[in-house]
């Protein structure tokens, strides 16, 4: 199980991609990293492959489609006697050929419940957490993306359509079928994970506002640039997940490694220079060797507070934890 002493992170989706390569990096930090997982096997042959030392993780069940899940996953850490210094919301689904919406057991639209609604009350159970543990720098992690911020290069390509969350509408009406959709209109499911990744921004924002004074926990998202051949898009068309890459790194320039996001994730958790809370950290969409992050701006949506709130008292009902 590794030393108790070391610092203890939480990564959700750390089986594959991304979250895979920041667990790996914040092991090499001398972390001990809780990878967060819904397949078990699957995570144990990861962290071999990419060479994680075992005593430097444990592997935990976490099924974020499913909010009971979250809970015993809560319950099990927990049952560990480690103490929290960082929690890192990486997972997420992308389902952007699905025609008709999926549902999950709780009887939301799958997209939505797995990336915005299962991270929200992982944070809202694990804040305590967090506040109880003795560490002196204890941080909140959510990954944003680009296309759900127009304030950015590629945020502003339209297709299938922009975030755009309305008034909450769907999630007003109790989200529940035939309610796919946040904004209460058609099912659009590469519209439903942008969206669900707005909300991580926001849900960033609104923990920063609500949380930071109080506790001094350092909550802030990020975008680790374009990282075109991750996992992430293996429910897409083979010809994307073929161009795509090709595209970034041969075009645009944007093309960022999986084991280099991971790194950047992980310089987010546990560098001094990211200890800044309520920003949204981004490495842009053109990459240069030695790139530094910068504070990036939102969007007007992205940025609201108004509805940043809304949507935090709307999910909390959701979730059941009013």
């Amino acid at each position: 199980m590794g030393d108790n002493q070391q610092p203890t992170v939480v990564v959700t989706g750390a089986s594959s991609g991304v979250g895979l390569y920041a667990a790996k990096a914040l092991a090499a930090k001398g972390w001990h990293v809780i990878m967060a997982c819904r397949n078990l096997e699957k995570a144990a042959q990861a962290a071999r492959d990419v060479g994680i030392s075992p005593e430097n993780y444990t592997i935990m069940p976490l099924d974020l489609a499913s909010l009971s899940s979250v809970r015993n996953f809560v319950t099990l850490f927990r049952e560990s006697g480690r103490s929290l210094n960082a929690l890192v919301c990486n997972a997420a689904v992308y389902l952007p050929l699905l025609k008709e919406p999926q549902w999950t057991e709780d009887g939301y639209e799958l997209s939505v419940a797995t990336n915005h609604l299962g991270h929200f009350l992982l944070c809202y159970l694990m804040l305590d957490d967090l506040k109880q543990s003795p560490a002196a720098d204890k941080r909140l992690i959510i990954l944003g993306t680009v296309t759900a911020n127009r304030k950015e290069l590629g945020g502003k390509i339209p297709i299938p359509a922009p975030p755009d969350l309305g008034e909450l509408q769907g999630f007003e009406a109790g989200f529940k079928a035939p309610i796919a959709m946040i904004n209460g209109k058609p099912f659009k499911s590469g519209k439903a994970y942008k969206d669900s990744k707005l909300c991580n921004m926001l849900t960033a924002r609104e923990l920063h506002r609500r949380f930071h004074d109080s506790t001094n926990i350092v909550f802030s998202s990020l975008y680790p640039g374009c990282v075109a051949d991750t996992p992430l898009f293996r429910n897409h068309y083979s010809l994307f997940r073929t161009i795509f890459p090709w595209f970034q790194k041969n075009i645009t320039g944007g093309y960022v490694s999986q084991e280099l996001a991971g790194e950047r994730v992980a310089a987010v958790v546990a560098d001094p220079e990211f200890k800044q809370s309520g920003v949204h950290w981004s490495w842009g969409n053109r990459q240069q060797k030695g790139r530094n992050a910068f504070v990036q701006e939102l969007s007007a949506e992205g940025s609201d507070d108004a509805k940043a709130r809304r949507l935090w008292d709307l999910s909390a009902k959701l979730v059941g934890v009013e």
